[in-house]
């Protein structure tokens, strides 16, 4: 059918006609004093928050259910200026917005920030607020918290002489902190020690560290960023560097996680004791090696390195190692991984790509479990001239090699999972059917990682198996 002109003409007024219409009708402003809004959530809460440390931006969904838009005659901060939360609105950073419309059926979007103020408080203290709505003289409030503590904070600094830090503050590291050579510092149990985005520690030549923490109060080294998202993201902070020539570290119930490297250890020197002794150490979800130990020395027991980009060890140029009661559970997801768990090598190489060998003069492994994702979780490389001496001591291995030399394997079990509990929350605990349970053997390390005693026939790795009540 052909349509005139006059006809195409009024089907067009029609047209724009039921747009207005419509247009006019959503547009309609309901002034009922009996209208109520709804909300996301009654409460928005921040994680624990360091104080002058700004939170992540929480979100909170105001929603019109009405059939006509409303009119926010007021969105205000119940504190005001004074408040140490922060809104934005619409793109409108402000502490009081006026006047602000939802339409019917619709959303709108507030985003909330927090920035805690110090104070002298030594223990965890709540900072709270209310977001105050007011709609057709119809006020409603939305409750904010956050979880503030107080920190020492540090700015690319060094320290000197004999340093104690204890667990009253949270101490928090910004560019780097170096400890001076000589020096020594002591962290008590229970102290967190949190980085700044891409900052590290350092321990110079002939200084030391010592961590003193306990099952129940373990030293936390961790990003500076405690809020749920970052929760257990990797690659915070950069790392802790035992330079060449630190003596005499010590590293008991500490746990480390989130960096890109949890342990750098270098050299020693000629002569010393052990470059640092672990116990009961908990290394977790670093970018790149949870221990990347070179030509240097180190004694552990009861540790546990878990989901590393890299290596959970990576040991080269030589040195003397003895790991007792480990546990490595590497499975990694946040990316792909190109190393094995376990990388012994007894060179490096130097600038123009020279092989620099040294003796390997130990890599021991007594009642330890290594698991993973890959086929082959071990990789051995070395220079046939200088010495290359390793052997796991009663074992669960994930490798494809050949573990049939009493040289280097003694009454392992390869290729057979060892039932942890659950890895991707870094529980590293045993299962009631795990073949780890009683296979070991008599190490000198009596208690696991909690601290129960071990039978005679223990169990491999850091935990022994407790029947759940």
């Amino acid at each position: 059918m052909n349509l005139t002109t006059f006809q195409r003409l009024l089907i067009l007024i029609l047209f724009l006609l039921a747009v207005a219409g419509s247009c006019r009708k959503a547009d309609k402003v309901d002034s009922s004093p009996a209208l109520r809004l709804s909300f996301s959530v009654d409460t928005v809460m921040f994680d624990t928050v360091l104080t002058t440390v700004g939170s992540v931006t929480q979100r909170l969904i105001v929603h019109n259910f009405n059939k006509n838009k409303v009119i926010l005659s007021d969105i205000r901060l119940g504190g005001g200026e004074a408040s140490m939360f922060r809104i934005n609105v619409d793109g409108q950073p402000a502490f009081d917005v006026q006047n602000t419309g939802i339409a019917g059926n619709d959303s709108m979007y507030i985003f909330i920030r927090v920035t805690i103020n110090p104070n002298d408080k030594t223990i965890p203290f709540i900072v709270s607020d209310s977001l105050v709505f007011i709609t057709n003289g119809n006020r409603q409030v939305v409750q904010l918290a956050a979880l503030g503590q107080n920190a020492d904070f540090y700015l690319s600094k060094t320290l000197k002489g004999t340093q104690t830090w204890d667990s009253l503050k949270a101490h928090v590291i910004y560019g780097y902190l170096r400890i001076d050579t000589g020096a020594t510092l002591t962290i008590l149990p229970g102290a967190k020690v949190y980085l700044h985005n891409k900052a590290y520690l350092a321990i110079s030549h002939l200084a030391s560290l010592i961590i003193n923490g306990q099952w129940e109060h373990p030293v936390r080294i961790q990003s500076d960023r405690l809020d749920t998202y970052y929760r257990d993201l990797p690659g915070q902070w950069d790392g802790i560097y035992l330079e060449r020539g630190s003596v005499n570290n010590s590293l008991t119930y500490t746990v480390i996680k989130n960096g890109n490297y949890g342990l750098v250890i270098d050299s020693l020197v000629p002569g010393s004791s052990p470059k640092v002794n672990l116990y009961g150490t908990v290394i977790q979800n670093m970018v790149y090696d949870g221990i990347y130990a070179y030509s240097t020395s180190v004694v552990s027991a009861n540790c546990i390195i878990g989901n590393c980009g890299g290596a959970a060890l990576r040991i080269e140029k030589g040195g003397s190692y003895d790991f007792r009661q480990l546990t490595v559970g590497n499975y990694w997801s946040a990316s792909v991984r190109s190393l094995p768990s376990i990388l012994l090598s007894n060179y490096t190489y130097d600038s123009t790509g020279n092989k620099i060998p040294n003796d390997l003069v130990k890599a021991y492994f007594g009642n330890t479990i290594v698991y993973g994702t890959e086929t082959d979780e071990l990789e051995f490389d070395s220079v046939p001239s200088y010495k290359f001496s390793y052997i796991f001591d009663h074992a669960i291995l994930k490798t494809s090699l050949k573990t049939g030399s009493t040289s280097h394997y003694l009454e392992c079990i390869v290729n057979k999972d060892p039932m942890f509990l659950n890895v991707q929350n870094y529980d590293f605990e045993i299962d009631s059917t795990s073949p780890a349970i009683g296979y070991g053997v008599p190490m000198g390390i009596n208690t696991d990682i909690r601290g129960n005693t071990r039978p005679s026939s223990p169990a491999l790795g850091a935990y022994e198996y407790l029947k759940k009540p």
